[in-house]
């Protein structure tokens, strides 16, 4: 492997580590607020995907 595909490889593996936990980061707070009793209803939901 040439160092440019090393580098290559190490930026992808990087670039993976950091989006895996954001992915975890943000299943920790839907859990969190499961937990917590922090959900919207349906109504809410489409309330907000309407306002976009």
């Amino acid at each position: 492997m040439t160092s440019i595909e090393a580098i290559k490889l190490k930026e992808t593996s990087n670039d993976t580590n950091v989006a895996m936990e954001i992915l975890f980061s943000k299943l920790d707070e839907a859990i969190d607020d499961m937990e917590n009793g922090r959900v919207l209803t349906e109504e809410e939901v489409w309330a907000e995907i309407d306002a976009i």
